[in-house]
């Protein structure tokens, strides 16, 4: 019998650019890392207007349908507001927890130590557990309020990062420019991934999985 893994926590929020937590997850599933997920409902509307996506709460089969992944995936998706769920507590273990992308307004919740829902809440426990915590934001510009809320969770011990792809590895596709952020913040909770070139790697990226939908 296989040793249990130990779950990761996905928070996918009402930012621009959610097929980035997309692509996390379809990744992470796919490697048959269990997966707890949490998004809230402003994401659920980005997925609409981005993907033409359209999810009820807690959908998790038209989720895994999408990302064309088994039923039988190892993810528990969470109600937003479900305060008695297992990511809720500090005394669940987890591997840590990468909200991408990251709103401003879950920014600033964090940084202010608010727990207005369950994506707030999974990310204090793991401020207050000293588990690795990486907050992937996608905005520009930046006011002085964020770049202080940015300022704050980093020195509350939270890994603060914008979805900001490279162009050394010569992208090709939206797909690669995606793969890039994404490898980048696996590499955050060294899950070893293949998913962009390297800086001075000779090797190309082994494909892996079939990617999420974008529109390129």
């Amino acid at each position: 019998m296989s040793e249990k893994k130990t779950p990761f926590v996905l928070g996918i929020t009402g930012a621009s650019g959610v097929i980035y937590g997309l692509r996390m997850l379809q990744y992470l599933l796919s490697i048959e890392q269990p997966v707890e997920l949490v998004m809230s409902k402003a994401a659920l509307r980005v997925m609409k207007e981005e993907h033409d996506l359209v999810l009820a709460e807690n959908d998790t089969q038209g989720l895994l349908r999408y990302l064309e992944l088994p039923e039988n995936a190892p993810i528990k998706h969470h109600y937003l507001m479900d305060y008695g769920a297992s990511v809720s507590s500090g005394s669940y273990k987890t591997l840590g927890m990468a909200i991408l992308p990251c709103s401003i307004g879950t920014l600033g919740a964090l940084a202010n130590g608010l727990t207005e829902n369950l994506v707030h809440r999974a990310a204090a426990v793991c401020l207050k557990e000293r588990r690795k915590l990486v907050v992937v934001v996608r905005e520009m510009p930046f006011g002085h309020i964020q770049l202080k809320n940015m300022v704050a969770l980093s020195e509350a011990g939270a890994i603060v990062s914008c979805a900001s792809p490279g162009f050394y590895h010569r992208p090709e596709s939206v797909s690669d420019q995606i793969d890039f952020v994404v490898g980048r913040v696996l590499d955050q909770f060294d899950f070893d991934n293949a998913l962009f070139k390297r800086w001075k790697q000779d090797a190309a990226p082994i494909v892996t999985p079939q990617r999420a939908k974008t529109h390129e």
